[in-house]
């Protein structure tokens, strides 16, 4: 076997011009009808789960000025968090489900022709 050969190949395969391939469009499809949703859940995610954090140190008293009113705060502010944590994964399966309906007929398409190739 020749290894330096293989080796030039490698090297020459990473220059030459890049057919677009259907199996590539579909990924790309496939990958734009799941951005929106991952897009969201992560962003909202972190935020909630930030709240429930800052929720959490004020209700015990390691941020603020240790009074009834921030603890009160506090537990406001963690509840609010919870939830939205809570909520996070159904409504990114809405909005996953939405946006896989929008491009659903053009992912089938290009899948059946790939299919029939």
């Amino acid at each position: 076997m020749n290894t330096d050969k293989t080796y030039a190949e490698k090297i020459a395969s990473e220059y030459a011009p890049k057919e677009t391939r259907k199996v590539v469009a579909l990924k790309k499809l496939d990958n734009r009808a799941k951005l929106p949703a991952n897009i969201f859940a992560y962003t909202f995610g972190v935020v909630t789960a930030l709240l429930l954090g800052v929720g959490m140190c004020l209700s015990m008293k390691v941020i603020g000025d240790g009074s009834a009113l921030f603890m009160t705060l506090g537990v406001v502010v963690g509840v609010i968090g919870i939830v939205g944590v809570s909520v996070n994964y159904p409504i990114y399966k809405k909005i996953l489900e939405r946006s896989k309906n929008k491009y659903s007929a053009d992912i089938i398409a290009l899948a059946n022709e790939i299919a029939a190739e």
